[in-house]
């Protein structure tokens, strides 16, 4: 085994290790509670921190990509293996998962140690909660490197479970459970999807390595069809139309949790296993038709509904979906390396708007930012922190956002005007005519939310907001470095390399990748400027106003995200559990009836028999006596008839 493949071997080991050692804690009540806590975060911060090492190391020193494999077990023909497959997009994506994991590791330390609304100490689970934390990671990791499209599925379904569990740590926040529950249920939908996309595809190839499957010649029909399936689970899993419902209210978990959820780990696994088997997607054009169109709608729908929300974190969980949109839109385009461009710096600006968010609802004890305002001088650190991230974002040059949000439309500007993308023209036009407009729509919410937040007149009077502590700042201000600067790195010809080494070569050769310095990023600098100087226009007006009613009877609709949750509730849960109540009555009263009542039957005429037996000997000589008068009355009739 190579250096760099033990590498990649150790980057979901290391973090599971940690995990399963950090699952056998004990609980930590009584005497013991300050010392479990105390292990359980040296363990998720090593954890992390020894993951990140690997990760970077692997970044390093992998030069071209690697692959290695043995067989795990033999299922009638079908090789299951274990093994990676390397590359430079995949040790960029670790690095990124487990810098961020890091940071939410470390950040966790001082949020869980006070509670985001109250004086209590929340951090009453906070073993299996660090430990949870580390096992996701090990579980998005295990999906980067995997060379197997089950061990992929293994990492794909420990994510789901995560999730659920991280989602709902603090049961008596109001609404956890439920999200939680939501959040996996709805994911499993179109997990089964992913599950039969992935069967499809090993049957089809006679085996599940991934290298296989991208080798062998699929039938066109089977491949549209598995390249569908595989959709279904991309939706769930990062949220796109119609599976999107579950992340704006997985907000009601902790809110470290909500960094890695948006940033690392669950809603980038979708758009990276599309990288990972895009030469499969290049051969259906009708699956990344179909891409595209959930990338438009998604995109949409994610920026409109962020503008009404007064939730901070609800503004940024519809704010990751409209981005996700944005990478899959590239997909769709022809353009993994957008795609994975746009996955690297809004991860790092994701993270940081999402624990500088933990800072403010930290600091003054709410998360509706009606009632936040003035904040500006007394959080400096977190204000200027989330003026990165939100710059970021919205596509402010020259932050990161900006250079990997021009890469996605300079791609479907190629793809519309001139055809150069593997779908049809059509997609490319609806992909940038939406990118275009969602960047207005972001630079509006954005400029909505830090002005709401930040400046005005303070509308908290019995809070006391000031920068969290150093354990909780310090992950706020090295995540600003990357949001500000990760951009830059689309000019460095090696870092465009590895994004590239996944792809089809669906770019032209010698093409500057992401970056195109033309006139053509005059329009979106116009509609960015236009947004946010429409918003700040509003706010100038009536600073004590919310912005947002400058959307008039437009404001419920989008607060309610168009009422698609609603429509899903009436359409599937309605039906549904319906379904479940008349299978459950007919359950109780037809199968269980028939069974039950057979068996009290039995029960009484056996007690009755039993009676019988047990008369008195008077009753029993005159019950004799008068069968064998019955009997002899009989016997005379039917001889007389005779």
């Amino acid at each position: 085994m190579s250096a760099t493949t033990l590498l990649g071997a150790l980057l979901p080991v290391v973090p599971l290790a940690a995990a399963l050692v950090g699952l056998l804690l004990p609980p930590d009540g009584g005497v013991g509670r300050e010392r479990s806590r105390r292990t359980a975060a040296g363990l998720g911060v090593a954890g992390a921190a020894v993951a990140l090492l690997v990760a970077v190391a692997l970044l390093v020193t992998l030069d071209r990509p690697v692959e290695a494999s043995t067989t795990w077990v033999d299922l009638g023909g079908l090789a299951v293996t274990l093994g990676v497959r390397l590359d430079g997009a995949a040790a960029l994506v670790a690095v990124a998962v487990t810098a961020v994991a890091l940071a939410v590791q470390v950040y966790s330390i001082g949020y869980l140690r006070r509670g985001p609304h109250d004086d209590v100490d929340v951090d009453h689970r906070y073993p299996p909660y660090a430990a949870q934390i580390t096992l996701f990671t090990a579980a998005m990791l295990l999906v980067v490197v995997s060379g197997d499209l089950i061990l992929l599925l293994v990492g794909w379904e420990v994510m789901g479970l995560c999730s659920y569990l991280l989602i709902a740590h603090d049961r008596r926040l109001p609404g956890a459970p439920a999200a939680a529950m939501k959040a996996f249920l709805v994911t499993r939908v179109g997990d089964v999807g992913f599950l039969l996309g992935i069967a499809l595809l090993g049957v089809s190839a006679g085996s599940f390595r991934i290298a296989d499957v991208l080798a062998h010649d699929h039938s066109t029909g089977m491949l549209t069809a598995a390249c569908l399936l595989l959709l279904a689970g991309v939706a769930g899993k990062s949220a796109q139309f119609p599976l999107h419902t579950w992340l704006p209210d997985a907000m009601a978990g902790p809110t470290p949790i909500s960094a890695l959820i948006h940033a690392a780990t669950m809603v980038a696994a979708g758009v990276y296993a599309v990288t990972r088997l895009y030469p499969l997607f290049v051969q259906a054009p009708v699956a990344l038709a179909v891409l595209g169109v959930m990338a438009a709608i998604t995109l949409l729908l994610g920026a409109f509904a962020a503008t009404a929300q007064d939730d901070i974190k609800r503004v940024l969980a519809w704010s990751t979906v409209s981005q996700i949109g944005y990478m899959t839109g590239a997909l769709a385009v022809g353009s993994p390396s957008a795609a994975l461009f746009h996955l690297l710096t809004h991860a790092a600006f994701k993270a940081l708007l999402f624990l500088a968010a933990g800072a403010v609802i930290h600091g003054v004890g709410t998360t509706l930012m009606s009632r936040m305002g003035g904040l500006r001088t007394t959080m400096p650190v977190t204000f200027w922190c989330t003026a990165v991230g939100l710059g970021a974002l919205a596509g402010v040059p020259p932050l990161a956002g900006f250079w990997s949000k021009e890469g996605v439309l300079a791609a479907a500007e190629s793809a519309a005007l001139d055809g150069t993308g593997p779908t049809p023209a059509w997609v490319g036009w609806l992909v940038w005519l939406a990118g275009l407009l969602g960047v207005a729509v972001t630079a509006w919410y954005a400029t909505r939310l830090l002005l709401r937040t930040f400046f005005g007149a303070t509308r908290i009077p019995l809070a006391h907001p000031h920068d969290p502590p150093a354990v909780m700042r310090w992950p706020v201000l090295l995540l600003a470095v990357p949001a500000a600067l990760l951009g830059l790195a689309g000019f460095d010809h090696g870092f465009a390399h590895r994004l590239l080494f996944p792809t089809v070569p669906v770019l032209p050769p010698g093409e500057a990748l992401l970056v195109h310095l033309a006139p053509a990023l005059l329009v979106p600098v116009a509609l960015l400027l236009l947004g946010a100087g429409l918003a700040w226009a509003g706010w100038r007006r009536d600073p004590a106003a919310d912005p947002a009613r400058a959307l008039g009877p437009l404001r419920p609709v989008f607060a309610r995200a168009f009422r698609l949750d609603d429509v899903q509730h009436a359409l599937v849960v309605r039906p549904v559990t319906a379904l479940a109540t008349v299978v459950r009555t007919g359950d109780e009263v037809v199968v269980d009836g028939v069974v039950e009542g057979s068996g009290r039957g039995a029960y009484r005429l056996g007690g009755g028999l039993a009676a019988l037996h047990r008369a008195a000997l008077p009753r029993a000589a005159v019950a004799v006596l008068a069968g064998a008068l019955l009997i002899g009355l009989a016997a005379v009739l039917i001889g007389a008839g005779a």
